[in-house]
């Protein structure tokens, strides 16, 4: 039973894995494949990268950084989610996929834009726009249904990276809390940022002297000299309607 199941693993369901796996959650990310933001030529409207960055790129590091803060991925596509027993709210939910065997998770968050089918069975609440489906939620990705909750485009969140990442953090946040994780804030502050005020460091939170900053700051700097040393030999996904020769 994982503490949290994620449906789709482009830039919101990974922002919020980062969140919920830092906080100590067993959090399992189902990665249905290829994200849309593989398709972008150049993502240059992101905050930190002032002449832009390689959509792919970026997609891998952020996969990176889920995975370090312990994330775990599967490869596939949920085709089911309905709930344990539907006379504990507890229970949590069984999810079927298209070539494993059963998951099962006390929360799961879909973040599989644009695929909806499989919460059919819960009646999330769905609103067709279009040829798309949206699902209904609160501003912190909560559905009608207890312990579902919906990430970024899928729940309505403008088309944008950032905003997807926010929205992807913002939903991690609520599961934390709803799952009363002792959480504070994720920081990491510097020595006696908290105790030399004679208070204990919350939940949460970490204290670094001077030395431990600095190895991470190199352990940071090398991994991104590394991470841009050369460029990524594949193209850009063109959307499926466009066709090459």
């Amino acid at each position: 039973m994982h503490d949290l199941c994620i449906i789709g693993g482009g830039v919101a369901g990974l922002a919020t894995s980062i969140f919920t796996a830092r906080a100590g959650l067993d959090t399992l990310v189902i990665d249905g494949g290829e994200s849309i933001l593989a398709r972008n030529a150049s993502l240059e409207n992101y905050p930190g990268f002032p002449n832009g960055v390689d959509a792919r790129r970026y997609l891998q590091l952020v996969r990176e950084q889920a995975r370090n803060a312990g994330a775990t991925f599967e490869l596939g596509r949920v085709t089911s989610a309905e709930r344990r027993d539907d006379t504990d709210p507890e229970a949590g939910f069984a999810l079927e996929t298209d070539g494993g065997d059963p998951i099962e998770a006390r929360r799961i968050v879909a973040a599989s834009w644009s695929d909806s089918e499989y919460l059919v069975p819960l009646d999330v609440g769905r609103t067709q726009r279009g040829s798309k489906h949206f699902v209904s939620a609160d501003e912190a990705g909560r559905t009608a249904v207890d312990g579902v909750y919906a990430a970024g485009r899928l729940a309505g969140e403008p088309h944008q990276t950032i905003v997807a990442a926010g929205h992807g953090a913002k939903v991690g946040l609520a599961v934390i809390h709803d799952s009363d994780t002792d959480f504070y804030h994720d920081w990491v502050a510097p020595e006696g940022y908290f105790t030399g005020r004679g208070r204990d460091v919350p939940p949460g939170c970490e204290e670094i002297d001077d030395d431990e900053r600095r190895e991470r700051d190199e352990r940071a700097r090398k991994r991104m000299r590394d991470a841009f040393a050369e460029p990524l030999d594949d193209q850009p996904t063109m959307h499926p309607s466009v066709e090459r020769d």
